[in-house]
């Protein structure tokens, strides 16, 4: 199963997870439930995007930049690569 990242906007966070790739996460509640952390603070509705990894592994520990891009469309493939660019 592939993994992806994502960030919050709400609370500046990356977290990583593995989902199907039709599997949709599109908020903080979802990707707290999915990999089982407290929601906290940050409202449960706050919408999460997931970023592009260009189709390498890269782990979570290692995306704490908050000028990493991500997806803004949301029409992400395979490994991370954004067929609408």
């Amino acid at each position: 199963m592939p993994t992806y990242d994502y960030r919050c906007e709400a609370n500046g966070k990356v977290v990583e997870t593995k989902h199907h790739m039709n599997e949709v996460v599109s908020t903080w509640g979802e990707l707290c439930q999915r990999t089982g952390m407290a929601v906290g603070d940050t409202p449960a509705d706050a919408p999460v995007k997931r970023l592009i990894t260009g189709g390498q592994f890269i782990g979570s520990s290692s995306l704490g930049d908050a000028d990493m891009p991500s997806c803004s469309t949301g029409a992400c493939g395979a490994g991370g690569m954004c067929g609408l660019g």
